[in-house]
């Protein structure tokens, strides 16, 4: 069994910020605690007025070597391209 605490990823969401975002990362034995040191470590100055921490090894990622395949267009699936649809002429130009 390792002697290491788990690591944990944190997400600060900003006083004038609608989403989290990622800041950093910190080793702790729990949830309860790794809140208590992301807030220590990460909102020293009021920055902060929500904090997510999540497990590490519960974050699954794509690999940066896989984005042609992941993020190029979807050929074959000629229904989201717009020339699938018919536009009604009272339209006009779009």
């Amino acid at each position: 069994m390792s002697s290491e605490w788990p690591l944990w990823e944190v997400f600060i969401r900003g006083q004038h910020g609608l989403n989290h975002r990622h800041v950093g990362s910190l080793h702790a034995p729990d949830a309860e605690m790794a809140i208590r040191n992301a807030r220590d470590v990460y909102t020293r100055r009021n920055e902060g007025v929500s904090i997510w921490v999540v497990p590490s090894s519960a974050i699954t990622a794509s690999s940066p070597s896989e984005k042609g395949p992941l993020f190029d267009p979807a050929n074959d699936k000629v229904y989201r391209h717009p020339t699938f649809f018919d536009i009604p002429a009272e339209i006009g130009h779009m």
